[in-house]
């Protein structure tokens, strides 16, 4: 790993991000909602959007963004809270987590939220080097500085995204030096605030309660309809696929089989071996998005590329995990694959700034010291 990590970040990206399209188009199709190929022809251009903006980001240096954390950070929270303004705040399937301004295409705050978000952890814990380990300025602040944008998406009832935001954080605190115990505690203070939250909405816990009985008589139309006919389209393909285009369950049987459950739609077409690849492609965005973070020049830099990684693994292991029924439904599209033009835009952008992080970053050449007055004994025998 080295010089050449960049390279292998973006074949993964390609792969998953060619893998997308190809299932968009076997999968949208049939959806009465869409007209034709309308969605595809929709995810070309955000694409094109987000290689050309990533394109940009990637030739500039990251490091110029690091003096304006605190007003991206602030910009980010107020268009969350536009999710909370009526007539602005737009609200699918009981989810307020998109915007709709005069003007401009509807989008989802907490995708841009996510990476200003890790820039602020990544600025803060940068200045404050020497005090990282200190329960104010290594953790109660910081913490404050990603709790905020967490709560405000989670009560969007987008309870994916904040958990994702929030294990990302996480990462970045841990890797920053953050005390373990301080960690430990806020964690289990989240994990029994979000319990209570939970248990007071019967539609998240019927989730979880069909997550270990799917194919019971209450929950198998029900709550774990989806997750069901995910399991369904696994079986159906087995290890080879049923071929392109051949799936049963997208002919209105799997609910969003172009955007969150996308994956069993690829491994009922495509197979085990496709399925696997795309985890694969995921691993390695995380091996050689962490080199990338090694080798960067300062530690702004490395909590950067550390947690840009983060809020790209993290929601697809959770999709998938989704998917697979072993975590309860949350709504999660899987990065580069589903449907999502906001999603796709800002995660290529994420991927542009962690090229831009290698573009900075110092290889050191390794070279034999020079032998100086070298003696050589031999023994005859």
């Amino acid at each position: 790993m080295g010089r050449k990590n960049a390279v292998f970040l973006c074949l993964a990206v390609t792969a998953l991000v060619t893998l997308g399209l190809v299932m968009l188009t076997s999968t949208s199709v049939w959806d009465d909602e869409v007209n034709g190929y309308a969605l595809v022809q929709k995810q070309f251009l955000w694409i094109g959007l987000g290689v050309f903006g990533g394109g940009v980001i990637a030739v500039f240096d990251y490091r110029k963004l690091r003096p304006f954390w605190v007003p991206l950070l602030v910009g980010s929270c107020v268009l969350l809270g536009l999710c909370y303004l009526p007539g602005v705040g737009q609200s699918i399937k009981g989810e307020a987590r998109w915007v709709k301004v005069p003007g401009l295409p509807q989008f989802q705050p907490s995708e841009i939220a996510k990476i200003f978000v890790i820039m602020a952890l990544a600025a803060w814990y940068a200045h404050f080097q020497t005090e990282n380990r200190k329960l104010f300025k290594g953790f109660v602040w910081p913490a404050a500085l990603l709790g905020l944008p967490v709560v405000l998406i989670f009560f969007e009832k987008d309870m994916g995204t904040a958990m994702a935001l929030g294990a990302a954080g996480g990462v970045v605190m841990f890797v920053a030096g953050a005390r373990i115990p301080y960690l430990g505690a806020a964690f289990a203070i989240a994990m029994a605030g979000m319990a209570v939250v939970i248990r007071t909405n019967e539609e998240r816990m019927g989730r979880i309660y069909a997550l270990f009985d799917l194919e019971s008589d209450k929950y198998r139309l029900g709550d774990g309809y989806q997750q069901l006919h995910g399991l369904y389209a696994f079986a159906n393909g087995g290890v080879d696929g049923t071929g392109l285009g051949n799936g049963v369950e997208k002919h209105g049987y799997l609910p969003e089989a172009h955007t969150d459950f996308i994956f069993p739609a690829i491994g009922e077409e495509l197979g085990l071996w496709f399925t696997l690849g795309s985890v694969f492609c995921f691993v390695v965005i995380v091996v050689y998005g962490i080199a990338i973070a090694m080798h960067a020049k300062d530690i702004f830099g490395k909590l950067l590329a550390v947690g840009l990684t983060s809020i790209i693994v993290i929601p697809a292991m959770m999709n998938i995990g989704v998917c697979t029924a072993v975590l309860p439904n949350t709504g999660l599209p899987l990065p580069f694959i589903s449907y999502g033009g906001t999603n796709m835009l800002f995660t290529l952008f994420a991927v542009g700034m962690l090229i831009s992080i290698h573009r900075q970053s110092v290889f050191v050449t390794r070279s034999e010291l020079p032998v100086i007055n070298e003696k050589k004994q031999c023994l005859r025998i």
